[in-house]
């Protein structure tokens, strides 16, 4: 398999927003954004253990909405800020779908989306 023609992707995340970066036509063209990906407001909640267990559940429903917009990934490349892009990487390991999936990852300031492009485009060249 070339390289022009493996579904390669980029994400920036934190753990309130992502921004997914992939080709024109899933396995070949230019990088472009394909969407952003907001988490939701947790709310407050007077016991630990259910304020906990909503941001599990808040978590990963921000995985599966970011993983939707990458079908069948063959390589993927995380930055940003945090811890969150471990959590993500563990995410699609244990996710048939995904589990197969080459992830790299690195860490970086919030940058705007056309630089985000340039940089994964950079970084898959």
């Amino acid at each position: 398999m070339s390289e022009k023609n493996k579904k390669q992707f980029g994400v920036w995340m934190d753990t309130n927003h992502a921004t997914i970066v992939g080709r024109e036509n899933v396995d070949n063209g230019d990088f472009v954004v394909l969407g952003h990906v907001e988490t939701e407001d947790a709310g407050h909640n007077s016991s630990e253990k259910t304020a906990n267990n909503q941001e599990i559940g808040l978590t990963q429903k921000f995985f599966k909405e970011i993983a939707s917009k990458m079908p069948n990934v063959d390589e993927i490349h995380l930055t940003g800020t945090g811890q969150i892009q471990e959590q993500f990487t563990k995410f699609l390991a244990e996710t048939p779908q995904y589990k197969n999936a080459v992830s790299t990852d690195s860490t970086s300031n919030k940058m705007s989306d056309e630089n985000l492009v340039t940089f994964i485009a950079n970084y898959f060249e």
